[in-house]
């Protein structure tokens, strides 16, 4: 069995090939190491293996972690979807947040950030299959919701994210790109959130900043969750 170590050596070789077959600096790649119903004994592992950033789904879970990781440079990812009642505790606790997709819940994120804390990066998401299953925005959405985002004084919009459909062309990541690249001048985006394990290879070719791997780095999902 390969360690943790092992599996992020693994992911950063293949981000490094990605990168390069696209004529890409792999450093201009971040990884976020997907540590959702995963215990906080791996996280410690992938930290020790020096991974710093790690994306989570519960809030709850996440903060258990959080707690019996405190005091570890740790930045924290929450990148699934948030509920109104859930807000406080991510402005609270989080450094990042994906998953931005109405003015109300982007505004609540922003007067519950404790004063002092630098602001929170903020990500919208945007849902370019147009899945009812999946969260995020229409495209022709995002440049309003930009707009409202970029204001508020404590947050930080750093750019998109987005979960294409499996089996995606590059049709899908391509539009998103163009996207992107439309408002970064207006905003000043500086990150794309797009690939996980199956698809990263395609989403660093189409510009991806950010890839959010989990199963190749901890293995099958564990069952840690206590609640969202």
């Amino acid at each position: 069995m390969r360690s943790i170590h092992d599996n992020l050596q693994a992911v950063r070789q293949r981000i490094e090939r990605a990168a390069a077959a696209a004529g890409r600096d792999p450093g201009s790649v971040t990884l976020l190491a997907v540590s959702k119903t995963h215990s906080a004994d791996l996280v410690g592992q992938a930290l020790a293996a020096g991974q710093r950033a790690f994306g989570e789904n519960y809030v709850q879970e996440a903060l258990e972690k959080m707690d019996a990781l405190q005091g570890k440079p740790i930045e924290w990812h929450f990148i699934g979807p948030l509920q109104s009642n859930k807000t406080r505790l991510v402005a609270e606790r989080f450094d990042w947040m994906h998953t931005v997709q109405s003015e109300k819940i982007a505004g609540r994120l922003s007067s519950q950030r404790p004063a002092g804390k630098p602001a929170l990066n903020v990500l919208i998401q945007v849902n370019v299959s147009g899945e009812v299953s999946k969260g995020g925005v229409a495209p022709g959405e995002v440049a309003g919701l930009a707009s409202a985002v970029a204001p508020l004084e404590n947050l930080r919009l750093r750019g998109l994210m987005a979960i294409p459909e499996p089996g995606a062309d590059s049709g899908r990541y391509r539009g998103l790109k163009i996207l992107y690249e439309s408002l970064m001048g207006e905003f000043g985006f500086d990150t794309l959130s797009l690939g996980m394990s199956d698809d990263l290879d395609l989403a660093i070719a189409e510009g991806s900043t950010m890839v959010r791997i989990g199963t190749a780095i901890f293995g099958a999902r564990q069952n840690v969750r206590s609640a969202a």
